[in-house]
């Protein structure tokens, strides 16, 4: 378990449990039970409490039943707020890109050159248990090249909300063949400066993604996972690991 030990308790736990929710390690409708996630992260209560109160407000987790072991519950995900999740991280997202083709020294490519090998290398050995995070670092490392830390923060938001779901490309989706590598594109426009290019080629990767997610939904239009996997992994392994 990964300890951070410059951060007060509080802001600890909200870090930890961010990292968690970015990563897809609650999926939607999961419990998340306070007493559970202080004793992974080895602190009290009232951190854990404070930090899970924080989320609700941000409307990333749902209130759970009440007393201190109600703790909170990942929203379930329909069609229709999945869609406006799209929308906004087009924009966000597809802006980040463009800035990032404009502002990119070439020698700062080599962090997503590697991202991306190591990306393309889980995806021919079929082995995909750690794809979701290398994908997430290479968005997240383009994204800081744009320079614009309240964007960034502004994406990261909107991805908190997404992350439930957006495990569910494993392992139908990613190992499709989609006609084309829009990471590649991306990256590609950076090299060359080409803004355009660049937010299209990422706009198009969350567009893609998003249809196949949508195209999961039930009668009702609730988004379920096509596995049905156990997450109960997940929730025993260390919030943060990497």
């Amino acid at each position: 378990m990964r300890q951070v030990e410059r951060l007060p308790l509080w802001d600890q736990a909200y870090a930890e449990l961010r990292t968690a929710m970015l990563g897809g390690r609650f999926g939607p409708g999961e419990r998340i039970l306070l007493r559970e996630v202080a004793a992974e992260l080895g602190i009290s209560l009232t951190p854990v409490r404070d930090a899970v109160n924080r989320l609700i407000a941000e409307h990333v987790l749902e209130r759970g039943s009440s007393g201190q072991g109600g703790g909170a519950v990942v929203p379930r995900m329909d069609v229709e707020r999945f869609d406006e999740l799209l929308t906004i991280r087009c924009d966000l997202e597809g802006r980040a890109a463009a800035r990032a083709a404009e502002r990119a020294a070439p020698g700062e490519l080599g962090v997503l050159d590697d991202l991306l090998a190591e990306m393309k290398s889980l995806i021919r050995d079929q082995n995909l248990d750690t794809y979701l995070d290398l994908h997430r670092r290479f968005h997240f490392e383009l994204y800081a090249l744009a320079r614009m830390p309240i964007l960034e923060g502004l994406i990261e938001n909107i991805w908190l909300r997404c992350g439930p779901v957006l495990t569910y490309v494993i392992p139908d989706y990613v190992l499709q063949e989609k006609g084309s590598d829009l990471h590649t594109a991306a990256l590609s426009a950076l090299r060359t400066g080409d803004a355009d290019a660049a937010a299209t080629a990422i706009r198009q990767d969350i567009r893609e993604a998003g249809r196949y997610i949508s195209g999961l939904a039930d009668a009702a239009g609730l988004i379920a996972d096509p596995a049905a996997r156990h997450r109960s992994r997940a929730r025993k392994a260390s919030l943060a690991a990497p």
